[in-house]
């Protein structure tokens, strides 16, 4: 886990709005097939959602100044 954060936090923040773009067009579909019945995609969901907030967390740090 440590390490896939730190290949995170060396993008740029263009790079990280693009991939959250990426993820919630991910999560819509996904949820769209779990709707439809298939119920295999809620780990996914779970592990996309948890992505998400990761990369929101570091985009909020370095809008605050926080994050490098």
């Amino acid at each position: 886990m440590k390490h896939k954060l730190d290949k995170v936090r060396e993008q740029s923040s263009e790079d990280l709005i693009k991939r959250v773009g990426e993820i919630k067009e991910s999560l819509f579909r996904l949820n769209f097939r779990k709707s439809l019945g298939d119920t295999e995609v809620v780990r996914q969901i779970r592990a996309e959602r948890k992505e998400l907030a990761r990369l929101k967390t570091l985009l909020r740090g370095r809008a605050l100044g926080i994050e490098k």
